[in-house]
């Protein structure tokens, strides 16, 4: 990464620092919010740093902490970006719709894959935290958390036709 970005992004986290005093900024592997410690993990060396930043602090900004339902964290996630969006205005970052779009797929991608009934392939619906049901076919199958890992579907309940 040129020294220019680096120099933007220290910057920028200076700026926040200054505006949201109750945020720690620590510099990690990825871009994440922690709600229980209030603190934005950072990455210099990725693409659109400044812009995930200003995601990660939008979700300290909206205080975002927990989701019971998968269609809620693609909620939270959008209104995160769509509040990155403003902050992008404020501290003057350029950021592209691209890659809030790219982002939020892979949430998408990720419903999508938990959601997908393990026996006829059908979208199944949420019934709770870690279980979903197959309207076509009744299946009921576990899921693991799986955002940051390989995402595992087990077939809890088959029905028999």
């Amino acid at each position: 990464m040129g020294a220019t970005t680096m120099r933007s992004i220290s910057s920028l986290i200076h700026k926040l620092k200054t505006d949201y005093p109750e945020v720690s900024f620590v510099k990690g592997d990825v871009f994440a919010w922690s709600p229980e410690t209030q603190t934005v993990f950072y990455n210099n060396d990725i693409p659109h740093a400044s812009a995930l930043l200003l995601h990660e602090v939008s979700h300290s900004i909206l205080e975002h902490s927990q989701y019971r339902r998968d269609v809620e964290l693609l909620a939270l996630e959008t209104a995160a970006w769509d509040k990155a969006y403003e902050l992008a205005q404020v501290y003057h970052i350029a950021l592209n719709t691209d890659t809030a779009e790219d982002n939020l797929d892979t949430y998408r991608d990720w419903l999508h894959a938990r959601s997908t009934c393990p026996e006829c392939t059908a979208n199944g619906y949420q019934i709770n935290q870690y279980h979903y049901q197959c309207p076509a076919c009744t299946t009921i199958w576990k899921v693991n958390e799986a955002r940051v890992c390989e995402l595992r579907r087990r077939t809890v309940q088959r029905t028999t036709k």
